[in-house]
């Protein structure tokens, strides 16, 4: 079979395995938001509320009906792209939920991710190019530090030192309450600045941006720290490299030109990854940060058990992930002509 001929039966092959995918993510949804604890009626309405306005709430989720007739109602209102109505946000459609939310987080995910791979690919490179000296030891170092922290602790530890005793940095919000935000064009407070040309709500929207971007980008930058250093020092020690040598090609332009190319194919991998894993919930730093993002809205309508919030946002990761996943393969299928399908 010829390579066209193979990756186009492999594009094939994915795209079918796509929606199984995405059917198995939306089944054990439903079925772990079915197997937690509490009455959702409790949890929404109270202990103290009367038992008919429960009675109507379940009626109301579908929760008085047999399981498998529950679980098949569900799927139909997804094929119709129906995610419900949120039970906890003034019965606004859940897709105005995550359209008021989801641009806080791409704007967190974008910029944490850029703070993640400028500084992972760089010490990486740094520490692969001095391979058995301190630096090398230190880029190790770095990425078990930046690998093993929890996120959650170092969101706090920054919180501490920066914002409360330095106050460099605000908390708690996107933007000044008592500042009018940019014009809402694309929802995300940097690039609107851009577009319209306001800088000093681009100064301010990086200034509050800053502080979560930091914390996350350096704890992520650890993964792209260790992939760079480890597949760069192997890569450096190839065949190819030592022929480049020879030549006489300056060590630098071999650094970038030759050996950086072939070690950055598995980093496309999890860069692909992990910034779809960060869209589906970089639930940690918003809930740490006080971020208004759709992660904080999810850990939210969890803590409420709103059925209907939890699923469309969890609905909609989901194929974020099934999607980022797909293309991310169809890129290294192109890009890597070592793989063999």
């Amino acid at each position: 079979m010829s390579r066209a001929k193979a990756l186009q039966f492999y594009i094939l092959t994915r795209l079918l395995l796509a929606p199984l995918m995405l059917w198995t993510i939306v089944t054990i949804v439903f079925l772990l938001l079915r197997a937690t604890p509490g009455d959702p009626a409790d949890a929404i309405l109270g202990n103290r509320a009367p038992e008919a306005a429960k009675a109507a709430l379940r009626e109301q989720l579908g929760l008085s009906k047999p399981f498998i007739f529950q679980y098949l109602d569900y799927l139909l209102r997804l094929l119709r792209l129906d995610l419900g109505t949120s039970l906890t946000s003034r019965g606004l459609p859940v897709w105005d939920v995550i359209r008021d939310h989801f641009p806080a987080t791409v704007e967190l995910t974008v910029f944490g991710m850029a703070v993640a791979v400028v500084l992972g690919v760089s010490i990486g490179m740094f520490a692969a190019s001095r391979p058995n000296t301190i630096w090398d030891a230190g880029g190790r170092l770095f990425g078990i530090i930046t690998y093993s922290l929890p996120l959650f602790w170092m969101g706090m530890v920054f919180q501490l030192i920066f914002a409360v005793q330095l106050k460099w940095f605000p908390l708690g919000t996107r933007f000044p309450i008592a500042v009018t935000p940019p014009a809402q064009l694309t929802g995300l407070y940097t690039f609107d600045s851009l577009l319209t040309g306001n800088w000093l709500g681009l100064i301010t929207a990086l200034h509050y941006l800053a502080l979560p971007c930091l914390s996350l980008g350096l704890l992520l930058s650890g993964i792209f720290e260790r992939i760079v250093r480890v597949n760069l020092k192997q890569t450096l020690r190839s065949d190819y490299v030592e022929a480049a040598r020879a030549r006489g090609i300056p060590e630098r332009k071999i650094l970038v030109s030759h050996a950086l190319k072939n070690a950055m194919i598995p980093v496309i991998t999890v860069l692909g990854l992990t910034f779809a894993a960060l869209l589906g919930g970089a639930v940690l730093t918003e809930v740490t940060f006080s971020w208004p993002g759709l992660g904080n809205r999810l850990y939210e309508a969890i803590l409420l058990r709103d059925y209907p919030t939890v699923q469309g946002i969890m609905v909609f990761f989901g194929v974020i992930v099934v999607i980022a996943s797909l293309l991310i393969d169809l890129a290294n299928a192109y890009i890597d002509p070592r793989i063999r399908y």
